[in-house]
């Protein structure tokens, strides 16, 4: 079993790394769109095709993140993440420690 616990600790790594790029990602964006970037450069192109489908799918679902002309689909996505990182990472962490 303690291989089983092995690959679930490693899953919860893995995961919990992408999770805190992935955050990394949003905040970079968050920044770019305060400043006026150039659409053509391709760190934006990258940034805004990584990051928009999901703040487009959270705008979707949750219509009241838009608020005039403030969007605040990336705080949601934010807390999103933060909670995979403390219910499914820190589960997986400790599923993987008890079959040790």
């Amino acid at each position: 079993m303690f291989v089983i616990g092995n690959l679930c600790q490693a899953v919860a790594a893995i995961l919990d790394k992408v999770l805190w790029l992935y955050s990394i990602v949003i905040f970079v964006a968050i920044l770019l769109s305060w400043v006026n970037a150039d659409p053509f450069n391709p760190i934006v192109q990258f940034l805004r095709a990584v990051t928009e489908p999901i703040f487009a799918w959270v705008r979707q679902r949750l219509p009241f993140v838009v608020v005039g002309l403030v969007d605040l689909s990336p705080i949601v996505v934010f807390i999103i993440i933060q909670l995979l990182q403390m219910v499914v990472v820190r589960s997986l962490f400790d599923f993987g420690a008890r079959l040790r």
